[in-house]
């Protein structure tokens, strides 16, 4: 019997108001379909302008410490700098992403598919919790975990304050060490 879990629960720190006596003074900036830089549809955090960046825009890329077939979108932001950003991850059918870490704090949610994810420093299929469509998953930097798109493709969206970091448990199982 699987079993499916639903929207996660979440505390929140600090919430910023959103009540304002002043007038708001933001522009609207289309990304969608206009983009022609090499940056895909990424768009700044803090400038100020509404952003829209549509799904059919978003910029599929893989990402040297991914397996060959995991494609990597940049939303918002610079992963590779101090700062927040938001990527989205593409896992096909079938592919397993072995135990690894991330220094900084992440927020997932899950896009579409389902997001099988476990806890430790060893792939154990038994360890694997199965999170639907909508939930939103917060794991702690530094906490070693592992992925399985065991039931088909799912797309996932990570939110976190960079710089974007991983390292494998096992240095054999990380992907830019076949590449050499």
């Amino acid at each position: 019997m699987m079993i499916i879990r639903g929207v996660a629960t979440i505390a929140i720190a600090a919430i910023p108001s959103v009540l304002s006596t002043q007038p708001a003074t933001h522009q609207l900036v289309n990304v969608g379909r206009q983009s022609s830089t090499n940056e895909g549809t990424r768009v700044m955090s803090g400038t100020g302008a509404f952003k829209a960046i549509l799904s059919d825009d978003i910029d599929w890329k893989p990402f040297p410490a991914f397996p060959p077939s995991v494609r990597l979108a940049v939303m918002v932001g610079h992963p590779s700098e101090q700062g927040s950003y938001t990527i989205r991850v593409k896992v096909p059918g079938g592919v397993k992403m072995m135990p690894h870490r991330h220094p900084e704090d992440r927020t997932y949610t899950v896009i579409s598919g389902v997001f099988y994810i476990g806890l430790g420093d060893r792939f154990d299929a038994n360890k694997l919790e199965a999170y639907s469509p909508g939930t939103v998953i917060v794991l702690p930097g530094n906490t070693s975990h592992f992925h399985w798109a065991k039931s088909g493709e799912y797309v996932t969206q990570v939110s976190a304050i960079g710089p974007l970091g991983i390292e494998y448990v096992n240095t054999d199982d990380d992907p830019r060490n076949r590449q050499r």
